[in-house]
């Protein structure tokens, strides 16, 4: 048995290979930068529960993950884990290998994350070569869910956004400056909550404010590109919860700056389950 894992901030896609059979569930997303060992343990019943998995030891764990860029989050995860489940070997790393290898396989290529957060990297065909430091949701993200929703609650907060647009997304969330504050400097997952009001960029992507904010969020992304040199004129893969929503803007801010995109896919778990069975 081998059970994959492809976990971003917001959620984590689980699939378990059984004999050329295949079991599929989605849980809440598990960073062990921002999710506690008592989460963890939770959400690892529950997939053992789902699964059947109780008593029983999987051959391989392959579990890719955000926050798992460091070794101290990576032996988080084996540890908190490995309370709930028996394994033979486990691997786990970041979750931009894990679009490397669902969108690249073992070919070399220029890959990005865009879902709650943000990464980019040249992939050689077997490791990540070249990576710029990831400095998360407070200083980098750029482009991501939460980037947006940053940018829009901030724009709402300082009455910056055009009056019509202010009404429609004081409509939908309804909440007071102290309300909101609240939630982002009190409350448990603040990225989750900023990537959250992206959702309302994606309802109403078609007004010119809206555009607006959503063609500087993904010039910040495509900028560093710049920062791999040579390895720039590659396509970008690009994988994560916003392709599917902006995938027009993408493509269109990404022409702009001569950038050729290559898969872009909503979630890598499919790819990486090809990638794994072989």
């Amino acid at each position: 048995m081998v059970l994959i894992a492809d976990s971003g901030s917001t959620k984590t896609h689980w699939v378990l290979l059984n004999g050329g059979r295949e079991g599929h569930c989605v849980t809440e997303g598990l960073n062990p930068l921002l999710t506690d060992r008592a989460v963890f343990g939770t959400v690892c019943r529950q997939v053992v529960a789902q699964f059947g998995l109780e008593g029983a030891c999987v051959d391989r764990v392959y579990f890719y993950g955000a926050g798992c860029g460091t070794e101290g989050g990576c032996q988080h995860v084996r540890d908190w884990i490995g309370e709930t489940l028996a394994f033979g070997s486990m691997e786990v790393t970041g979750d931009l290998l894990g679009a490397c290898r669902a969108t690249c396989g073992v070919r070399e290529g220029m890959v990005g994350i865009l879902g709650t957060g943000s990464n980019m990297c040249y992939y050689d065909g077997a490791r990540i070569a070249l990576q710029r430091v990831s400095t998360g949701y407070i200083l980098g993200d750029e482009g991501s869910g939460n980037h947006i929703g940053k940018r829009l609650l901030k724009d709402y907060l300082e009455q910056q956004m055009p009056e019509d647009i202010r009404v429609m997304f004081h409509d939908d969330y309804p909440y007071s400056a102290s309300e909101f504050l609240d939630r982002l400097y009190r409350q448990p997952n603040p990225n989750r909550f900023l990537a959250s009001l992206a959702s309302f960029a994606d309802r109403h992507q078609n007004e010119p404010y809206v555009q607006t904010v959503l063609r500087h969020c993904f010039q910040t992304f495509f900028e560093q590109m710049d920062f791999f040199g040579g390895h720039a004129s590659l396509p970008l893969h690009v994988v994560g919860g916003l392709v599917s929503s902006f995938s027009g803007v993408l493509r269109a801010v990404a022409a702009e700056r001569g950038i050729a995109l290559g898969t872009l896919l909503p979630s890598p778990i499919e790819g990486l389950v090809r990638f794994h069975a072989k």
